[in-house]
């Protein structure tokens, strides 16, 4: 099974893959979708969401996880935030690809075994769960992000899974 995973973000959106048969879990394939800050929003989220389809179209994963938003000190970032999240979403269930969303404190916990990991932690263990040292060691948080994003769920997947459908 592929599983895609996203970390949203209107300026970086990280996507990453991974495949998962038999318990061995595997990198796939990465990319991150920047935006131009001084565009207008509308023309971010276009191409957020183009960068998202072309990753599927090119991929085809059955399964995709999303971070969810859990806190935001600034409403203006949690609406633009909520808003890129929307349009991933939308553009996933467009392409028939199954949504699950986690927030950041399942998807650490999933990961390192610590809910409240830092960005380099969760870094290191996606390295080690996926064998990325020899792959590229600057991977950027956002991808890494992402793959712990997928990791999560294709961790919780056998919870879900009925007659392979995941609900």
């Amino acid at each position: 099974m592929l599983f895609i995973g996203i970390d949203p973000g209107l300026n970086r959106t990280g996507i990453g893959l991974i495949s998962s048969e038999n318990n061995v879990v595997k990198y796939v394939a990465h990319k991150l979708v920047k935006t131009d800050s001084k565009a207008e929003l509308v023309d971010r989220l276009k191409q957020i969401v183009e960068g998202v389809t072309e990753f599927v179209d090119i991929h085809k994963p059955e399964y995709a996880a999303i971070e969810d938003i859990f806190f935001s000190t600034n409403a203006r970032s949690a609406l633009l935030l909520g808003q890129t999240r929307g349009a991933i979403i939308a553009a996933l269930v467009l392409k028939n690809v199954r949504v699950k969303e986690y927030t950041a404190l399942q998807i650490k916990k999933a990961i390192s075994g610590y809910g409240r990991a830092d960005k380099e932690q969760v870094r290191k263990m996606v390295e080690l769960h996926l064998n990325l040292i020899s792959i590229d060691k600057k991977i950027p948080l956002d991808i890494t992000d992402a793959l712990a994003c997928a990791l999560c769920l294709s961790y919780h997947a056998t919870s879900y899974m009925i007659s392979n459908k995941l609900i």
